[in-house]
């Protein structure tokens, strides 16, 4: 896949976006060589283009806020460009829905993104995905509440307790954690709300022997609106603080992304996987992370599926701080 510059920019926009050869049935992305003037109509006809384009060049060059994703060079575009032709049509739905709903109260914006994964649970890369992975392990018997609550004068603590299952989020767990947080939002008293996870790690996201596994689509989505907890956490976000260790992947930093503070110990990683799934972030990080670090670094994430550390979680503002106790 060959970078082109804003010379040759200007003579693809003269035909619409859609009959431009780009789209996740022919070319699934766009790489623009950044540099130079731009008017104004090439940056629109950017946003309206059906497959990620990736700029190359500086941040701050001309159309680089109308790419998707901005790198340095072609080789940092590589990774990018692998998870693409991976699932060129996974891919497109990231990053329409993340043009689209940058700019939407949470609400509407988790409604978007609930339904683009609705849609992608249908199709033929999730399903090619399910049908090749290999059968599930048997989970680990594990006793007790999926999340254990504990209230010490106005804070409310809740704690991820699957640390066998490195706190998977199943729905056993992210009912435990609606109904906990519907309990914090009634509650006036509550001043307070502290997230962390038992054992090894904060959370390893989606219980992966669910996947799947509901009636159709369409009922997904329909259990999706009433059942995402960051939902819950997002309104109330001003009084909690996720605490986070280990892996954070997937939901497991999807989720407490919503909180108005996030504190990550050293050894904290995060990533998001879902695209080689042939699915987007579904759990709310196609809202809240864009809201922390933007919409081209969560794209960048996804689409790359690379994990980053903890130091660079802070440089980006996806944590709030870093502290060696939890």
């Amino acid at each position: 896949m060959n970078a082109i510059g804003i010379d040759e920019l200007r003579g693809l926009a003269m035909l619409p976006p859609t009959a431009s050869g780009h789209s996740p049935f022919a070319e699934p992305c766009l790489l623009l060589r950044l540099g130079g003037t731009a008017e104004r109509r090439l940056a629109d006809w950017l946003r309206q283009l059906p497959c990620p384009v990736i700029g190359i060049g500086e941040a701050d060059a001309p159309l680089a806020a109308s790419c998707d994703v901005v790198v340095q060079n072609e080789q940092e575009a590589q990774p990018l460009l692998a998870g693409v032709r991976r699932s060129p049509v996974a891919a497109t739905v990231l990053v329409q829905l993340l043009r689209a709903s940058e700019s939407l109260p949470v609400a509407d914006a988790l409604t978007m993104e609930s339904l683009a994964y609705a849609t992608l649970q249908g199709g033929a890369e999730f399903r090619r995905w399910l049908e090749g992975r290999p059968a599930p392990p048997v989970p680990p018997a594990e006793t007790g509440p999926a999340v254990l609550l504990a209230r010490e004068a106005d804070t409310l603590r809740l704690t991820l307790n699957r640390p066998a299952r490195r706190n998977s989020m199943s729905v056993e767990m992210r009912d435990a954690l609606v109904e906990a947080l519907q309990l914090a939002l009634a509650d006036d008293d509550i001043r307070r709300v502290r997230i962390d996870g038992a054992g090894k790690c904060f959370s390893t996201g989606g219980e992966l022997d669910e996947f799947g596994t509901a009636p159709d689509p369409a009922t997904a989505h329909a259990v999706r609106s009433l059942t995402v907890p960051g939902r819950l956490l997002a309104a109330c976000a001003d009084r909690a603080e996720a605490r986070v260790h280990g892996a954070c992947i997937g939901s497991g930093i999807e989720f407490p992304a919503f909180a108005g503070r996030i504190v990550a110990a050293p050894d904290a990683w995060f990533q998001l996987p879902e695209l080689q799934f042939g699915l987007i972030p579904g759990a709310g990080g196609c809202v809240s992370l864009p809201r922390r670090i933007g919409r081209q670094r969560t794209a960048c994430m996804v689409l790359g599926g690379k994990r980053i550390d903890a130091r660079t979680a802070k440089d980006w503002g996806l944590v709030d701080a870093i502290e060696s106790s939890r």
